[in-house]
């Protein structure tokens, strides 16, 4: 916990604390109070935490808590987006895939490993192409 708090503090003193305070709306003396992990009169809130994340873009707080609890926190890289057209047949085309790898499967009544591998490869192939499709309609 120690080094999650250490961690916000640190988002905020290294973050022009001030300008940081008038973005989240609070009073800037109030912002490093909360932070302060010695200080046991305040705290942060879970909106104050989202405030300093979303407005320093700084994740180290986040890693620091990921890292408590034994996770690894890996930025997700964004899909470039197409055409929609092109997007929309590629979600159709992943979707086809996806629809045959199960029927394949399914045709002796038996699901055997490499199909279910097989299917969550084709599944993880559909979420790619929805995000790519999502970020086409996001700048259509």
């Amino acid at each position: 916990m120690e080094d999650f708090l250490r961690a916000c503090q640190s988002a905020v003193l290294d973050n022009e604390a001030k300008a940081l305070a008038t973005k989240m709306g609070i009073p800037h003396v109030g912002l490093l109070q909360r932070a302060n992990p010695d200080n046991d009169a305040h705290h942060l809130t879970v909106e104050h935490l989202f405030g300093i994340l979303l407005h320093t873009g700084d994740m180290r707080p986040l890693v620091a808590l990921a890292n408590e609890f034994g996770f690894d926190l890996v930025a997700k890289s964004a899909p470039q987006p197409q055409a929609l057209t092109k997007s929309l047949i590629s979600v159709g085309k992943e979707v086809a895939d996806l629809t045959i790898a199960v029927h394949q499967a399914l045709d002796d009544n038996h699901v055997s490993t490499f199909e279910k591998s097989l299917i969550r490869q084709e599944i993880n192939h559909v979420r790619q192409s929805l995000d790519v499709m999502d970020a086409s309609v996001k700048v259509a």
